[in-house]
């Protein structure tokens, strides 16, 4: 991914509050190991990837550092969503030694868990080349990292879907039952909100008919059988967009693009997290 093609960052000032979240509950009043190293002592580390990852989180690691040395000299070999080799080294810093230690765990926490939801991003993004299905996210994010989490899914290739419950509507089952059944669901819904995308998940074919008379913006077909699947792209020839969601898995993934369904949505993009396994190591000056 060139530079030109770099998904938007969330706003700075979303970055800074996720970095004071992490300091207050690792730094709490101050860092007491690190008292033990002479307060102008300077220092170089070097980062190095030991996992075969696609970058993602420069911005909250560079955070990290300058909000303890705002001087702090950071020298990035890779971009956000870069693919980087097992090995590589991909950054060099250089500063105050003591803000380099206290600053360490917190930036590489937010590096580790970005990178790896690129790069599982990516992984799913690759299983569905050439089909013309685009992989989603869902809002099952690690609390108070949503924003982070959808701009490392964007990093490795991703779509977001609904950022949370205010920005689009997405009409389920308990909504259905409380409001008497979709066409009164969606109803009330462009009533309510009419600048809102509405979305339908269905659980039968009859509801998909249903959802398709009704007019809405995107349907979701949940835990839908291949067989189902088919009749239900053949039965919406085009008309509306249709979603596949429920344990969507990397072995079956590929099979379920090619039946021609518009999106699925994935919630191990961001739930189910594997590190990405860093090291920064220091050098005294």
């Amino acid at each position: 991914m060139s530079h030109a093609d770099h998904p938007t960052l969330p706003d700075p000032a979303v970055i800074a509050a996720d970095v004071e979240r992490a300091f207050a509950e690792d730094l709490g009043k101050g860092d007491a190991t690190a008292d033990l190293l002479p307060e102008q002592a300077t220092a170089t580390a070097v980062l190095t990837c030991r996992d075969h990852a696609v970058l993602c989180g420069t911005a909250w690691f560079d955070t990290c550092f300058r909000r303890l040395d705002p001087d702090v000299a950071i020298a990035w070999r890779a971009v956000d969503g870069e693919a980087v080799e097992a090995g590589a080294a991909i950054c060099e810093l250089s500063g105050r030694a003591r803000a380099l230690v206290s600053a360490e765990r917190s930036a590489l926490n937010f590096l580790q868990l970005l990178s790896a939801t690129a790069t599982v991003t990516a992984r799913f993004v690759a299983a569905v080349d050439g089909t013309g299905t685009r992989i989603l996210d869902t809002r099952k994010t690690i609390p108070g990292l949503r924003r982070a989490q959808k701009y490392a899914v964007r990093c490795g290739g991703g779509s977001n879907h609904r950022m949370g419950l205010y920005d689009a509507i997405l009409i389920k089952e308990n909504h259905i039952i409380a409001a008497g059944g979709i066409e009164a669901a969606v109803r009330r819904a462009r009533q309510a909100h009419a600048d809102l995308p509405v979305e339908v998940e269905v659980e039968t074919l009859a509801q998909l008919a249903t959802a398709l008379e009704a007019g809405v913006d995107r349907i979701m077909l949940d835990n839908f059988t291949r067989e189902a699947t088919i009749t239900a792209v053949a039965q919406a020839a085009g008309r509306t967009p249709l979603e596949v969601s429920g344990n969507v898995g990397l072995d079956s993934i590929a099979a379920l693009a090619s039946l021609g369904v518009d999106y699925i949505s994935v919630g191990a993009l961001t739930k189910h997290v594997h590190a990405v396994d860093l090291s920064l190591r220091l050098r005294l000056d």
